[in-house]
């Protein structure tokens, strides 16, 4: 296929978390709200005058001093974000939205407080942390409600000024589901037997939708999606196998890269940082405000290996099943960043589950943030993509119902 028109340019947006759209909102005297995690909705941050960040450290070669602080038996991804922190990387940000869902995180968080890693820059910086609940009764909705209102609207206006309205929520709120519509259009053609785009080309799409102001990238993405409407894929599909992967952060798009040249076509993107759940529009309800929709949203469509309540556990491996089915998917690969206490346990109980309850040949790895054992990786990749190709030629591919 011809190259997509804007491939170049998202790769180079990518190439650093202060890229060419950020300055441009910066001169716009416009807030960088930094955020890592799906319980801090993305859409609150993009309320009128602020941007979102999805907190990214691309090209770290080095956690050596983020390690000191931290200890080598934490995640690389929450000491990378503290090493490139510790580096100025985001002195830039007016204030970092954060979490209580991953002690990991938390803690790489709360360093920007106790080392003033960004306050120097910026006086009124401020780091705010969100407890997000375990379950999804509707009174941890409620508490999620006012958690999101007391740590980060109100922050906001208190410190910056910023109108956290029900009209500018509604508004946000009308921003946001454009760029879901969009991304949302743009994923679909995944679902098809000769899709016009790749699970990369997808995968840079998704990501600079998070890591981009949205109102500058959208024109960017609108145009995409018409150039992939028209776009004509190859006479033949280039694949051997369709594969969901799965599993923890992942804003490495050659990683994706690394799979589908082994032969395997990501088809549908279940982690952090994807798609799916991601890019759902947020529906307000007749008797609903914005702030009650977007709680009961990103508590209802979350499928963080976190919940431990048995509806959501049950829900993740039917939610697996389904993304198998709806985009065609020969196999599961289910990721897990080393060290990474939810994650490990939801890839191991997945490699059993999917396969003996479902019928969905699946495969577990461990990686870092930083991926070094390419070649051990790829060669993983390999054996299962001849694995599912075996099943698909003896008539086993068929799963159960």
């Amino acid at each position: 296929m011809k190259d997509l028109k804007y491939r170049i340019y998202f790769e180079q947006l990518l190439g650093d978390v202060k890229n060419e759209l950020v300055d441009r909102a910066l001169a716009d005297d416009q807030l960088a709200l930094g955020y890592s995690c799906y319980y801090v909705p993305e859409v609150l941050l993009n309320l009128d005058g602020c941007f979102s960040l999805r907190m990214r450290a691309p090209g770290i070669a080095d956690t050596s001093i983020a390690t000191y602080y931290m200890s080598e038996k934490t995640c690389m991804y929450s000491r990378s974000i503290l090493e490139r922190a510790i580096e100025g990387g985001y002195n830039f940000f007016a204030a970092l939205l954060s979490t209580e869902t991953c002690s990991m995180m938390n803690r790489a968080h709360e360093h920007f407080e106790m080392l003033n890693l960004v306050k120097e820059q910026n006086e009124k910086f401020f780091v705010s942390h969100i407890d997000s609940p375990f379950v999804t009764k509707d009174y941890a909705i409620k508490h999620y409600e006012k958690q999101l209102r007391k740590h980060v609207l109100d922050k906001l206006n208190d410190v910056y000024g910023v109108d956290t309205s029900e009209e500018a929520l509604r508004a946000a709120v009308e921003r946001h589901n454009e760029i879901c519509r969009i991304v949302s259009q743009i994923g679909a053609f995944r679902k098809l037997e000769n899709p016009p785009i790749t699970g990369y080309e997808f995968h840079l799409i998704e990501l600079v939708s998070e890591c981009c102001p949205q109102t500058l990238i959208l024109p960017y993405l609108k145009e995409t999606l018409e150039e992939i409407k028209t776009r004509k894929p190859d006479e033949t599909p280039w694949y051997r196998v369709r594969v969901v992967l799965a599993g923890g952060e992942n804003d490495d798009p050659d990683f994706t890269k690394m799979i589908e040249d082994c032969g395997a076509f990501v088809v549908a993107d279940r982690y952090c940082f994807g798609s799916l759940p991601g890019r759902e529009e947020i529906v307000i309800g007749e008797n609903e405000t914005a702030l009650q929709a977007i709680a009961r949203h990103y508590i209802e469509t979350n499928q963080c290996p976190r919940f431990m309540n048995p509806e959501k556990v049950h829900g993740r491996k039917e939610y697996f099943r389904f993304l198998a089915d709806e985009y065609k998917a020969d196999g599961l690969i289910v990721q897990q960043m080393k060290f990474c206490e939810y994650w490990e346990y939801e890839r191991m109980y997945c490699q059993n589950v999917m396969e003996t309850e479902y019928g969905v040949p699946c495969m577990g790895i461990e990686k870092e943030y930083v991926n070094t054992s390419t070649g051990q990786l790829r060669t993983r990749f390999q054996a299962f993509v001849e694995a599912l190709e075996i099943k698909k030629i003896s008539g086993e591919g068929n799963r159960n119902g």
